[in-house]
């Protein structure tokens, strides 16, 4: 059963308070928190000054929103007001923002309770959160392990049931990614359905807020208040939200799921495929009908990527010059204090990431690099525009293998990058994509299966998510922590 629903049926019933259901997670979450590290801020003030508004617009038999009461974790790259958000970077570590981001505003409105902010990739850079200038967060799983990344703190605290739901954000998989590696939900939306205002900016054009959840009733509750409209943010979407929740059904009689051929075989490893199959399986056993489908450009997404993302981190980042806001390291000259401001307070993989954008973007390789990465993102729409004529969904593992050990891959960052493969197109073609757990390898670590859909078509997504989750055990699974 949804974890909102039921937490609401109590506050309702007057089972609980607000205040009470609160209490109960900020407790967890700290007995959790010197073994899980997900945490970068815990806001219990905020969270009970909340929950105390929530019990007394109940006690007046006022109307309350669709997550009143509801306590959720951020990540620490949504900016709100007056707490810190860090991007866990030193050089925005005294940053606290004087203005709410739109998401966490709506959250606000619809009743949520801040519990605070969550560790992350710096910049959401990485596909494990041990690029993190603060702490390294561990897979409730098995702690020895990541979380993924660069969501891997809202991914954490959510399988640790240190919050019943979060928010991530997804350039190249950083939602989905972690939710595979961790066992929960989570979904990254159609690009400009959900507001950018306050998120601090990674790559504009590929950025998307999203949620984690234990289920998918969860995550189309949450998607629904966050998404929509907003002048403040150019690239948004003006259209009609609709009642997610009102698609999720039991069976999938006359859908029609598309298996991305290009990523099934060579490189899977073999648990993920096993799970793959039984998966498909169980969709089959739902009446959908499975045909194979080809997305020949699939493979060039990861070099894409790796020029887009880095060029428009090298433009965003630009700003953090000591000048406006940040750290500011001091020096006898303007020229030496940018320069010292920025090896202070980048760390590496942000300062590879600029200086491959950089490169791309000067002058005599914007043509060679940039502008044709662009052209090939173009392809990559193609394929899937093609794709959904004959399909309703698309489906993928998440990634390639399951979590991997912590340290394992810090000096290999392309061995990192190969994480995101599966990912990474349907942030460069703007699409919806979810993933869910359908399974465990030997080792008892969870698997993700990734369902991709066409543009603003998330209720199909979560018309066959559902339709899955709610004939599998997965999602009831729990990590003993």
């Amino acid at each position: 059963m949804s974890v909102i629903r039921k937490l609401q049926q109590q506050l309702i019933k007057k089972e609980r308070t607000a205040v009470e259901i609160a209490q109960a997670y900020l407790e967890r979450l700290q007995t959790l928190e010197p073994k899980l590290h997900s945490f970068l801020a815990i806001t219990a003030d905020k969270a009970l000054a909340q929950a105390q508004q929530v019990d007394a617009a109940i006690a007046a038999g006022e109307p309350i929103g669709s997550l009143a009461g509801i306590p959720i974790a951020l990540k620490d790259n949504l900016c709100t007001k007056g707490i810190p958000t860090t991007c866990a970077s030193k050089i925005l570590e005294d940053f606290i923002p004087p203005y709410e981001s739109t998401v966490t505003q709506r959250l606000a409105d619809a009743g949520a309770i801040f519990l605070g902010k969550t560790n992350m990739d710096e910049f959401a850079m990485g596909s494990s959160t041990e690029n993190s200038a603060y702490q390294l967060t561990a897979n409730p799983w098995d702690t020895a392990r990541v979380p993924g990344g660069s969501s891997g703190g809202s991914a954490a605290a959510v399988a640790a049931d240190q919050a019943p739901i979060s928010l991530g954000s997804d350039t190249g998989g950083s939602i989905r990614q972690p939710a595979a590696y961790c066992g929960v939900v989570g979904m990254k939306p159609t690009y400009g359905l959900v507001s950018r205002f306050g998120l601090v900016a990674f790559a504009s054009s590929l950025d998307q807020i999203g949620p984690f959840s234990r289920t998918v009733e969860d995550a189309a509750i949450l998607l629904g208040a966050i998404a929509g409209y907003d002048t403040k943010d150019s690239t948004s979407l003006n259209v009609k939200i609709p009642d997610y929740t009102q698609h999720l059904k039991t069976d999938l009689k006359g859908k029609r799921i598309g298996l991305v051929k290009e990523t099934f075989g060579e490189g899977l490893d073999s648990d993920v495929a096993k799970a793959m199959d039984a998966a498909i399986a169980q969709l089959k056993k739902l009446g959908a009908e499975i045909t194979e489908i080809s997305c020949p450009n699939f493979s060039y997404g990861l070099p894409t990527y790796y020029i887009i993302a880095p060029s428009e981190a090298s433009s965003n980042l630009a700003r953090y010059d000591g000048v406006r806001y940040g750290m500011r390291s001091d020096t006898d000259n303007l020229l030496s204090m940018y320069k010292q401001t920025r090896a202070e307070g980048f760390g590496p993989e942000v300062k590879r990431r600029i200086m491959i954008g950089t490169y791309a973007l000067s002058a005599g390789y914007y043509d060679a690099y940039y502008l044709q990465a662009q052209k090939v993102r173009t392809l990559i729409k193609q394929d899937f525009e093609a794709a959904f004529k004959d399909v309703d969904v698309l489906m993928t593992p998440t990634v390639p293998s399951t979590a991997f050990k912590a340290g394992e891959k810090v000096n290999d960052p392309l061995s990192m990058y190969l994480s995101d493969l599966m990912t990474i197109t349907v942030n460069l073609a703007g699409l919806p994509g979810i993933s869910l757990p359908c399974g465990f390898d030997e080792s008892g670590l969870p698997i993700g299966m990734q369902l991709i859909g066409n543009a603003l078509r998330e209720d199909t997504l979560f018309e066959v998510a559902s339709a899955y989750e709610q004939a599998t055990p997965w999602h009831e699974k729990m990590p003993q922590v």
